[in-house]
């Protein structure tokens, strides 16, 4: 499968996905408001994705779809299906151990990531992390699932899996809030991951799947050493996020679930556009790659081309997305969350934590290419090391802010840290593969950021002029008008891409031109034939 097509496979699927998420914090938000309840959920669920992301979602890109690609081919089918029986039940006894582990030390972990809340909230945050721990199991499980399904060029199961999530949740909390409270979110979490797991395990049926365990097999001892940098880096990351829930939760009660919806904003073009292009991307790399980490790519290499490629389809695309939430963020955020108990109040402290959160999600998009770019390479270290730092200047920069601006400045301790990380990964893969300055980079980096820039401005003065808030219209019409001017900011992107003569769309067009004139030509030879007959 293409990289273009691949990544509009999982576009598609991010789409759905995301859209449902937004359902399930439309839903969360209007239950629960930016209450307590929120911020106690919203800390407790941190620590389950902690130790995913320690265990398995850090090994994903770094090593997992790095190593499965390399036994992909099919004279290594029996050994790819042994190497995926290994990992998978290696990794079900080590995270039975870890939740042993976490059950135990709930209080203790509780305790330092809702420091600032009361005993009441801190009881209940430790009650939901005991009950999330079937959720953790599942998490991984699926995530090594999802590993295999990419490395064999399979992407559609892996993007539309994602959604069961999502829908488990917003059913549950919708049939069982009345008698469970916020433990219906744990019901549909847990559930949602199981269903995950069970739906891509059911993918690989008929494979050769067996129940053995071999701690010296070859690929699992790749995988291992590819990884263990990357989760020494995620250790120092996870203190950092247990540092940001600690920090969140001395700012105010709701500050924490201001935070989560906004980030949930966030994660929309993240999920559809960053990780879209970035998995497509990353088998291909991971073949493209012949060199070692430490060699420079040749010029015009397969590896920089496919890179460029990638880093191009995202700056196209996230660059006029940012502009456009940016310049629509407070009829954005009304509309979305601002129902049942979730107040005006609330949608003016999201909709900070939002802009505070934006110039860091540009970075963030074109970190995720630059990581997966040196995983390719066999090159695990350097994210790691420029994590470390990034984590030291999000503190930095946070503990700064923290007392001047309060929550915000957390969000904006953020926005530092993704910046940093993302320049100083890009001027050491620049130095890494031999340079990127001859595949009109920047060039397509400078025009996509013109063009969003007026698109974005534009999209400001249609909200002030029209006067438009969702509060004084319906839910349709609040949502037809939000969908109108959007549209017309793409038509504007659009339309300055092409007036700046941006390559990639001038290709786009003759691509289009020649399909058309294909079917055209097609159409003609058929009217042709039957005027024969």
């Amino acid at each position: 499968m293409g990289i273009a097509r691949a990544a509009l496979v999982i576009m598609l699927g991010n789409v759905i996905s995301r859209l449902l998420g937004l359902v399930r914090e439309q839903v969360i938000a209007g239950l629960f408001g930016a209450s307590s309840y929120v911020d106690a959920f919203t800390a407790a669920s941190r620590v389950p994705t902690i130790v995913y992301d320690l265990l398995i979602g850090g090994m994903i890109s770094a090593a997992l779809v790095p190593v499965f690609s390399d036994y992909a081919g099919k004279d290594r089918e029996d050994d790819l299906w042994r190497l995926l029986s290994v990992v998978l039940n290696a990794a079900a006894l080590v995270l039975s151990l870890a939740m042993l582990v976490i059950g135990f030390l709930a209080p203790q972990l509780m305790g330092l990531f809702a420091a600032g809340y009361d005993d009441e909230v801190r009881q209940l945050s430790v009650a939901l992390v005991r009950f999330m721990l079937p959720a953790t199991f599942f998490m991984g499980l699926s995530g090594i699932l999802t590993a295999m399904l990419y490395a064999r060029q399979s992407f559609a199961l892996p993007a539309f899996c994602i959604a069961l999530f999502n829908v488990s949740m917003i059913v549950a909390a919708l049939v069982f809030y009345q008698y469970l409270g916020v433990d219906s979110l744990v019901v549909g979490m847990v559930a949602g991951t199981f269903l995950q797991a069970a739906v891509q395990f059911a993918g690989l049926r008929g494979r050769r799947l067996r129940l053995t365990l071999n701690w010296r097999d070859p690929g699992l001892g790749r995988i291992v050493r590819l990884y263990t940098p990357v989760a020494l880096g995620l250790v120092v990351s996870a203190v950092g996020t247990a540092i940001d829930t600690n920090l969140a939760s001395r700012t105010g009660e709701g500050n924490l679930a201001a935070m989560r919806y906004a980030t949930t904003v966030t994660q929309f073009p993240l999920g559809l556009i960053a990780s879209a292009v970035s998995f497509a991307v990353l088998p291909s790399l991971s073949r493209l790659s012949g060199t070692g980490a430490g060699c420079e790519e040749p010029a015009g290499s397969p590896y920089k081309a496919t890179f460029s490629l990638g880093l191009k389809m995202i700056l196209l695309a996230i660059l006029p997305a940012t502009a456009g939430l940016v310049a629509l963020r407070q009829p954005l955020v009304q509309l979305i969350f601002q129902h049942g108990q979730f107040t005006a109040t609330d949608t003016g402290t999201t909709a900070l934590a939002f802009l505070a959160y934006s110039p860091g999600l540009p970075a963030a998009a074109v970190d995720q290419l630059l990581i997966f770019a040196f995983y390719a390479r066999k090159n695990t270290v350097t994210p790691v090391l420029v994590g470390v730092m990034g984590v030291f200047v999000y503190l930095t920069v946070g503990l700064s802010l923290i007392g001047p601006l309060g929550m915000p400045g957390l969000a904006l301790a953020n926005s530092a840290q993704l910046i940093s990380h993302a320049l100083v990964m890009l001027v050491l893969l620049w130095r890494a593969v031999g340079g990127l300055g001859d595949l009109g980079i920047g060039v397509t980096a400078i025009k996509a950021a013109a063009a969003s820039a007026i698109m974005g401005t534009l999209c400001y003065v249609l909200v002030s002029v029209s006067g438009f808030t969702p509060a004084a219209s319906s839910t349709a019409d609040a949502a037809l008008s939000l969908a109108a001017i959007g549209s017309a900011g793409v038509v504007i992107y659009v339309l300055l891409l092409v007036a700046l003569r941006t390559e990639e769309v001038t290709q786009v067009r003759r691509a289009l031109a020649s399909r058309i004139g294909t079917i055209g030509r097609k159409l003609d030879g058929e009217a042709s034939a039957r005027d024969a007959k």
